[in-house]
């Protein structure tokens, strides 16, 4: 599930392995960056997933080293005006708008959009995370029910550097709790695979040689659950999250995104993302691990 080099130009692979199918992000030469084209193959490969009635478990991993170094926002295949069919959100296509109008279509769409639709998947999902969860890929891994990790993997949504109060899908109340939550943020330093579990995000750390065959063996053991019980039981939690006011939490916080963006965009005459890119993102992001 972590092979180093992708051999296949898709940017998503699927495989299935008895009950589990796995889902492989498959951009390892940009640390697996999320552009539209790789969501979108995420999409259809779920859907694939989700219409197989011999799948009762999906498994999301990443190619390579890490598993995601978040959205793309500078490699050579970034792809943020370019139209795909919507499949999350009844809205306009963001491409030929302007301003806020087009950040906001583009994001309640591929980002918040598609997380929300992906969380919704009635079968259960384990992200299987090594290396690298930054940003972006923290709302992938928190999409899925459980989350196994390396030891030495390590998190961290270091957005606020650019001005911005967290990533699209703003879980982090929920999946880390308040304190933890605004410790990471503020900071935006790197968390350890230990941190995580400590504050709930995890549910185990394995040693990295160990991560898919260990992360198998729990998708293998799910699916021996039957699938309609397991699909109540996901929606039951996923009903209960809400009533905690994860939901409309998530929907205010969007909304302060968006203002940040504008704020940025109105400071600098255009550059929503506070003068900051993919090469200075990393650079802090070590220096404050």
């Amino acid at each position: 599930m972590t092979s180093e080099a992708a051999s296949d130009p898709d940017p998503v692979l699927y495989e299935r392995r008895g009950a589990v199918a796995v889902v492989t992000m498959n951009r390892p030469e940009y640390r697996n960056a999320q552009n539209s084209a790789m969501t979108y193959a995420l999409d259809a490969a779920f859907t694939r997933a989700v219409e197989d009635d011999e799948v009762k478990v999906i498994v999301l991993a990443g190619a390579g080293k890490h598993f995601s170094a978040g959205h793309d926002i500078g490699t050579p295949e970034r792809d943020v005006d370019v139209s795909f069919d919507r499949k999350a959100v009844l809205w306009w296509d963001h491409v030929g708008r302007e301003g806020g109008d087009q950040r906001f279509a583009r994001e309640s769409e591929v980002y918040l959009g598609m997380c929300r639709r992906w969380r919704e998947i009635p079968k259960p999902m384990i992200a299987s995370v090594q290396g690298a969860c930054i940003a972006g890929a923290l709302m992938l891994a928190w999409v899925c029910d459980l989350i196994v990790a390396s030891e030495d993997a390590f998190f961290a949504d270091p957005v606020v550097r650019m001005g911005i109060p967290g990533v699209e899908y703003f879980a982090h109340p929920w999946v880390l709790g308040p304190r933890a939550a605004k410790e990471v943020l503020f900071t935006g330093e790197r968390f350890t695979a230990d941190q995580a579990r400590e504050w709930g995000m995890l549910n185990r750390v394995v040693p990295r040689a160990e991560l898919a065959e260990r992360t198998l063996a729990l998708a293998d053991t799910i699916a021996e659950m039957p699938g309609f019980g397991l699909a109540l039981t996901k929606k039951a939690v996923n009903q209960a999250e809400d009533l905690m006011g994860m939901r409309s939490g998530m929907d205010s916080a969007f909304g302060l995104h968006h203002f940040a963006h504008a704020h940025n965009a109105e400071l600098s005459g255009g550059d929503s993302l506070g003068g900051q890119d993919a090469r200075s993102m990393r650079d802090a992001g070590r220096s404050g691990s």
